[in-house]
């Protein structure tokens, strides 16, 4: 290798102060020239500045969080900024929590550091539950509960500062981290199964005694063999879902011994975890926590340090679990077909009686279940006017039958339910009863609040019912059948898409290819083969041949009794409406809904008349939805008690 010598010529003689002075103005001169052609270069860019995003892209960065991002939002690096701790955390989020804790457990009372705790546990949480470490995995559950926990003290908790404005986008992110923690915090079973149950929680904290507390949960825990978190699952087949924002946890609690379709067999509830103490406070021991448990049925607020709290509910879950069940969809038709899929006629009440609350009856029609009104269900459920002053009930009968055996089964079901809920008849709700029928369920519906006297009978006959020999048990179902009084606790009736005076469906061909496997042998009702042996001497429809008629005989345009049934006045004291569906954009007055005729639909004497553009099935349009509301608002506004 060759070696360089550098020579440095060093002036003999001191260069004068002019020559130096004037040398260093070059310099800088040169200098100034560089810098000016770099940022010429460069298009004038800036360390700092902003770039057009739109609404969209702007709104994202500013109200980026936990909940729509997996990193913190802005208010959380804020506060890892202010600490130093923005790379800490990037690099040992279990560092970076400790060290905000332990300024919890200091002097640092701001809100803005809990909330900051409470987003950033969250998120670890989530980082631990999505890994494929078991150890990592079992951890997940209590880094959440302390995000809950944190949460509900950025809300709740004592502070020198003002509790947080709802104008404040960290509030309902709080709320929201609080409910969704609370879920993944009480996942703690197999396969991360919710857990219910008192202990003392060992937190990365400290440790957290939990107690359960039942504040309007009538049931015992242990009878449910399923808590599921609402918020774990997607709906489908309902238009929207409904829920109501608040604190708290939806559940759904369910019992699989229960019948199907039963009132204890799917629960809707609310969790809420009422927390004693903040981070500081679990570290020393000192803290604790109770689990409330509310059904939802009843209610809608809660009571958190003297502040009214509404609580965060999901009416629309629950009601598709329980009817995510393919055999319920079909069992109306079965039942219409099959005889021996007969059940009970029966009333299905979805929760429990409550005293002070008007009882809504729903009466399905042919071939048709109780299923059919799930959309008018979820809709009215969740109306937060009708949920505290309606119970709704649902009435399940073979709609194979005629319509007089149906009928007389509800009136008896329903006068049975009135004197069991309310022996003493101490509960004026219950004597302001709405009945809703569609299709034949409103024939059904006619027949609570209409007095027959012997109107019926004589469409039969020529003879008085009196002079005729009739066997005791024929005699008895004739009366039960013909001759009854209206119900005096239905003071309201809704007809939708109501046959009053039959169906142009039920005509004899259709009826005769029905009968021939949906008939009812006489053998399945009590009294019927006497009354099939006076046959010579009543009007009854042709083409029986020993059988009892079906209810599609019952709803034929030919039936005389039924166009008795429609000219028979409604009890004065009964308020009546009618939903009629009209399919199509005809003149209504002649149009149908491809099952029923305007006119037959059509009824003197009710209080109104809603015209609604569908097909027969209505029951799911909101426009019927939104007129049986505007009918039950107006029922409560005529109440006094």
């Amino acid at each position: 290798m060759t070696n360089k010598i550098i020579m440095i010529a060093i002036p003999l003689q001191p260069e004068p102060i002019a020559q130096i002075h004037a040398r260093w103005i070059r310099l800088i001169g040169c200098s100034f020239l560089v810098m000016l052609s770099a940022a010429w270069l460069s298009g004038c860019a800036t360390h700092v500045g902003v770039k057009p995003a739109g609404l969209r892209g702007a709104y994202e960065e500013i109200n980026a969080s936990a909940l729509t991002a997996s990193k913190p939002g802005t208010n959380t690096r804020i506060v890892l900024h202010r600490y130093d701790l923005i790379k800490t955390y990037e690099k040992d989020p279990e560092a970076a929590l400790n060290t905000l804790h332990q300024k919890v457990d200091g002097e640092d009372d701001r809100r803005d550091l809990r909330f900051a705790l409470s987003e950033l546990n969250f998120l670890y949480a989530e980082k631990l539950e999505n890994s494929q470490d078991k150890h990592k995995k079992l951890k997940a559950p209590d880094f959440f509960l302390v995000s809950a926990v944190y949460a509900y003290q950025f809300l709740f908790g004592d502070s020198r500062e003002e509790p947080p404005s709802p104008y404040d986008n960290r509030f309902r992110e709080a709320c929201v981290i609080y409910n969704r923690a609370l879920g993944k915090g009480l996942a703690t079973g197999e396969n991360g199964k919710l857990e219910i149950r008192d202990g003392v929680r060992m937190l990365p904290v400290g440790p957290l005694p939990v107690s359960i507390k039942n504040k309007s949960f009538k049931w015992e825990m242990s009878k449910f063999d399923q808590i599921l978190c609402s918020d774990d699952y997607l709906v489908r087949g309902f238009t929207v879902r409904n829920r109501s924002a608040g604190m708290g946890l939806p559940l759904i609690a369910v019992n699989s011994k229960a019948k199907v379709l039963s009132g204890e067999r799917v629960i809707p509830l609310t969790a809420f975890l009422r927390i004693e103490g903040d981070g500081g406070e679990i570290a020393r021991g000192t803290a604790r926590a109770e689990l409330e448990l509310y059904d939802t049925f009843d209610n809608t607020e809660l009571i958190v340090n003297g502040r009214t709290v509404p609580m965060e509910t999901d009416s629309t879950a629950p009601i598709a679990y329980a009817l995510d069940n393919p055999d319920i969809w079909s069992a109306g038709l079965r039942r219409f077909l099959l005889i021996e899929e007969e059940i009970q006629p029966h009333l299905v009440m979805l929760q429990p009686y409550v005293q002070g609350r008007i009882p809504v009856v729903f009466v399905h029609g042919t071939a048709s279940d109780l299923v059919w009104w799930a959309e008018m269900l979820n809709t009215l459920r969740s109306d937060p006017v009708l949920q505290k002053r309606y119970q709704f009930w649902f009435f399940r009968y073979n709609s194979s039958r005629t319509v007089v055996d149906s009928a007389a089964a509800l009136r008896e079901v329903l006068t049975q339910k009135r004197r069991e809920l309310d022996p003493d008849s101490h509960d004026p709700a219950m004597d302001q009863m709405v009945v809703i029928g569609h299709s034949q369920g409103g024939l059904l519906a006619k027949q609570t609040v209409v007095r027959t006297e012997d109107k019926l009978w004589l469409s039969l006959s020529d003879t008085s019912f009196d002079e005729m020999d009739i066997q005791p048990e024929g005699k008895e179902l004739i009366q039960k059948w013909l001759f009854f009084e209206p119900l005096p606790f239905v003071k309201q009736v809704v007809f939708i898409s109501t046959p009053h005076r039959g169906s142009f469906l039920a005509a004899d061909w259709i009826r005769n290819a029905i009968r021939r496997i949906a008939s009812l042998p006489i053998t399945t009702i009590k009294g019927a083969a006497s009354i099939l042996s006076l046959e010579g001497k009543l009007r009854l429809p042709s083409g029986l041949e020993g059988r009892m008629p079906t209810s599609l005989d019952s709803m034929s345009p030919n039936n005389k009794s039924l166009m008795v049934l429609a000219d028979i006045p409604i009890e004065p004291g009964v308020t009546s409406h009618s939903i009629i569906a009209i399919k199509g954009d005809d003149d209504p007055v002649e149009g149908n809904d491809g099952v029923v005729e305007f006119k037959s639909a059509h009824l003197d004497g009710v209080v109104s008349e809603f015209i609604v553009r569908s097909e027969h099935s209505c029951q799911e349009h909101p426009f019927t939805i939104e007129e049986v509301r505007r009918i039950l608002l107006e029922h409560l506004a005529s109440q006094v008690f």
